[in-house]
This record gives C-alpha cells, sequence and structure tokens, in this order.
C-alpha cells in the first residue's frame, strides 16, 4: 500500500513515520527538542530523525510519495517559513525547502493543529461534520477550524490561533506579546509557571480552571462561526481527563448563547489520541497529492 512520510514538529518532540491511505501509523520514531540547540542543530535532529524513518523504509521496499509535516507557528504558506513561538532558536526558517531538499519528495505542510483537524474529520472525533474545531492543549494551545466542510487558512495559512483568544483580560502576559491570552493561562507551559509544578501534579482547583478557560475562548469561536463541535487533543487536556472535559463543557453551556440548544454544543476529547498529530501530517500530504478532500 503507498505511504507518506509524516513529521510533527512540536515544542517538546520531533517525531516522524510513514501514514498509509487508511491513515495506519508504522515505524513510528520521536525525540525529545534540543532547547540548548541552535536553529542548523535543531535541523539537524529533525534531519536524523526523518533519514531515519525514511531509510527504514527504503530498506523494507517501501518509497513514500511524499512527505507531510504539521508544525507549531506562525508560519507562510506550506511551511516555507517558521518562527514557532516554543522554538525561539528558528526564526523565517526555510523548513519546507530543507525537507524537500533532504528528502528529494514533493512537501506538503500546514499548521500541527490545522493538520490534526484534517485528520480528525478524516478518522477521528469530527468525522462527518462540516462544522468544528479542533485543538490541542499542550505545551502550547493551537486550533484548525473548519467551516462548511473547509478547512480555513487564512492570508498566511495560520488560521484557527485559539491559543491567542483573549480569555483573562489583565492577565499573564503571553509569548506573542498580548496580554491574557488562552495559551498564556491555560497552557502547559502556563500552568507550570503559575503553579510552580509540571501539569501532571496539577491539582482539582487547577484542572478545574484550566478546563473552564477552554471552554470560555471555545465559545467565543462558535459564537462567531456558529458552529457545534470542538475536538480537544493534546497532552494537558487528554491528561486531565473528565474532570477538564466537565469543566470546559459548563463554561461552554454559560457563554456559547448564540448556538441554537437543539445542535447541543460540545467540547469532547479527540478521537486519535496521541496519534493525532502524525494522521493529521498524514492528512496534509494525501490532501496534497489530490487523494484527500478537505
Amino acid at each position: 500500500m503507498d505511504t507518506v512520510l509524516s513529521v510533527d514538529i512540536g515544542a517538546t518532540k520531533f517525531a516522524a513515520a510513514l501514514v498509509d491511505e487508511t491513515g495506519a501509523i508504522s515505524r513510528r520514531r520521536l525525540v525529545a527538542v534540543d532547547h540548548a540547540a541552535d536553529g542548523e542543530g535543531l535541523w539537524g535532529q529533525l534531519a536524523d530523525l526523518v533519514d531515519d524513518v525514511r531509510g527504514e523504509a527504503i530498506e523494507a521496499g517501501d518509497h513514500p510519495l511524499a512527505v507531510g509535516i504539521g508544525a507549531a507557528g506562525p508560519s507562510t504558506a506550506n511551511l516555507e517559513r517558521v518562527s514557532p513561538l516554543n522554538l525561539p532558536a528558528w526564526r523565517e526558517f526555510p523548513l519546507q525547502e530543507r525537507m524537500s531538499e533532504l528528502t528529494g519528495l514533493p512537501v506538503a505542510g500546514d499548521g500541527d493543529t490545522k493538520a490534526i483537524a484534517l485528520g480528525e474529520g478524516w478518522l477521528g472525533a469530527a468525522r462527518g461534520h462540516s462544522n468544528y474545531l479542533a485543538m490541542v492543549v499542550s505545551t502550547g494551545i493551537g486550533g484548525g477550524i473548519v467551516l462548511d466542510g473547509k478547512l480555513l487558512d487564512g492570508a498566511s495559512g495560520n488560521a484557527g490561533h485559539i491559543g491567542h483568544v483573549i480569555v483573562v483580560p489583565d492577565g499573564r502576559e503571553c509569548s506573542c506579546g498580548a496580554v491574557g491570552c488562552l495559551e498564556a493561562e491555560a497552557s502547559g507551559w502556563a500552568i507550570a509557571e503559575i503553579t510552580g509544578q509540571p501539569p501532571v501534579e496539577a491539582n482539582q482547583a487547577v484542572i478545574e480552571r484550566t478546563g473552564r478557560l477552554v471552554g470560555r475562548g471555545v465559545a467565543s469561536v462558535m459564537n462567531l462561526l456558529e458552529m457545534d463541535l470542538a475536538v480537544v487533543a493534546g497532552s494537558v487536556a487528554l491528561g486531565f481527563g473528565q474532570a477538564f472535559f466537565e469543566a470546559a463543557q459548563a463554561e461552554l453551556e454559560q457563554s456559547c448563547r448564540l448556538v441554537s440548544p437543539a445542535l447541543h454544543p460540545a467540547i469532547i476529547p479527540a478521537g486519535l489520541g496521541d496519534e493525532a498529530p502524525l494522521v493529521g501530517a498524514g492528512a496534509v500530504a494525501w490532501r496534497a497529492l489530490g487523494r484527500l478532500a478537505d
């Protein structure tokens, strides 16, 4: 079966794998990001990882057709230049060109959570829905929006940044430079700074506050775009579990007043779990090859 090479670029790890046309993942590998490295050092980490996965595939007689990348943003279209807020060593880094030179394959790229939105609509919890928000609550917070069956891109490909919806007026300063962003209040790095502890040690009050703030941000998006579904992935959201989702849903029901209750607006866990980033990046490649619609 044909495959594509799928690459996920996050704040704490790089991952790569093969993804076939059914969304099945194989030869998955990951490496922790070395935040002490400069831009070329980060590229070296990623290039070695991609070479390992692709080399194993070729040895087994599997020749990927293309590369799909999901990367933290912001970025320019098709990840020609990336400047992830949580990877300061990369500013205007020419990711698409470097990956093309490395692999000799067509390269299609998009924001990491926009890629997850594609994957969730393809095989996950948003399958069959034409209007939904996909988001990740992890080290950072990102989002991707599907409206009327189409993934929204925006002027430079960065539409969907729900992490930078203001949820706490006069709140904490965000890495983007604004104040009170959802990412500055409810992301993994924010929780660690606020509490002095990693998210895995968060108490019930922190979990419920995080859920309420996410619900508040989601309500704003749903009110604006008249949608009724948010699927949420990421280590913080999924790690916090039921208490987080209950708090988020309660806030959504309080604040989402312009969407008909008959539509039952809901915040639910993403269906692809920790495979969502790689399935999503694979979906970006399959779409570029003309084998997957939005």
